[in-house]
């Protein structure tokens, strides 16, 4: 059996435990949180969110702020790797998964799925280039006319987004790694990609010597836990459940201790015995 077909088999004995079945054909209001949820991710967005060599399930900084936001609900969450952030967004849109832990808002994405406030983290995105290419850069307008690239599927901002889709040649490649490959090798000006994710990165691909990030570059999105639309365990209860979590959680700045964890833990691997670094700012 398939890992979606195991997913919508769940599903459906979910919907009949929580007693969702009336008159033999119509679903009544989900008045409790299920007492057990489905959750998945982005399977390559280290430290955030990615799926460990030889693992099964996701971890990272998304997957341990729901799995503390719900600590105390009695809800019991299974976390599943669907091999692609494509799979994953279009499993938690569908409702066969119940939440997509570490997802960029969008008024597309408003239309299936609810965003748990306040977000996991403000994630900062950066303009990346070759160590020694830098050019002059004041704003976005200084990216007109030159080649760049990000991550398929990558939102910085609706700000960005809109000025991007409006004013820039931004390639979409299939990951980040493909970017910064091609930016090295001479056949782009600047790749954009999130910060902890391009330095998770070159830290893997032996390049951050290579690297710079342009000064003034910073774009910040908040990255936030979303639950479907179409999940049987989607009720008051549960987004309540998340939200009151979340707002602890973010009181006590939860976000950035397990973003050091999470950074030192991807780079182990690459860098033993060491912190991850971070690449300088072009001057």
């Amino acid at each position: 059996m398939s890992r979606l077909s195991s997913l919508q088999q769940f599903t459906r004995l979910c919907a009949l435990g929580a007693g969702l079945l009336i008159g033999g054909d119509t679903l009544a209001a989900v008045e409790n949180s299920c007492e057990r949820i489905v959750a998945t991710g982005n399977p390559d967005y280290p430290p955030l969110v990615w799926a460990p060599e030889g693992e099964k399930a996701l971890t990272g900084v998304a997957i341990e702020m729901l799995q503390l936001a719900l600590k105390d609900s009695g809800i019991r969450i299974e976390v599943l790797d669907l091999g692609s952030r494509a799979k994953a967004l279009e499993a938690a849109e569908a409702g066969q998964v119940d939440v997509m832990a570490g997802l960029y808002l969008s008024r597309e994405r408003l239309q299936t799925l609810d965003f748990v406030y306040p977000a996991i983290i403000d994630v900062p995105s950066v303009i990346f280039v070759r160590r020694g290419a830098a050019f002059p850069y004041s704003g976005w307008q200084d990216l007109q006319g030159r080649r760049g690239a990000a991550q398929q599927g990558s939102r910085f901002g609706l700000s960005f987004d809109t000025y991007a889709a409006d004013n820039l040649a931004l390639e979409r490649l299939s990951t980040g790694e493909a970017a910064l490959r091609k930016l090295l090798d001479g056949k782009l000006d600047y790749v954009v990609l999130e910060r902890y994710q391009g330095l998770a990165l070159a830290q893997q691909m032996g390049v951050d010597a290579q690297l710079d990030t342009l000064e003034g570059s910073f774009i910040n999105a908040p990255l936030y836990l979303a639950v479907s639309h179409n999940s049987v365990c989607n009720s008051p209860a549960l987004r309540s459940a998340l939200a009151l979590g979340m707002q602890e959680l973010a009181q006590r700045n939860e976000a950035g201790r397990l973003l050091d964890k999470y950074r030192q833990l991807w780079a182990a691997p690459f860098r033993p015995a060491t912190e991850a670094a971070d690449i300088p700012v072009a001057e």
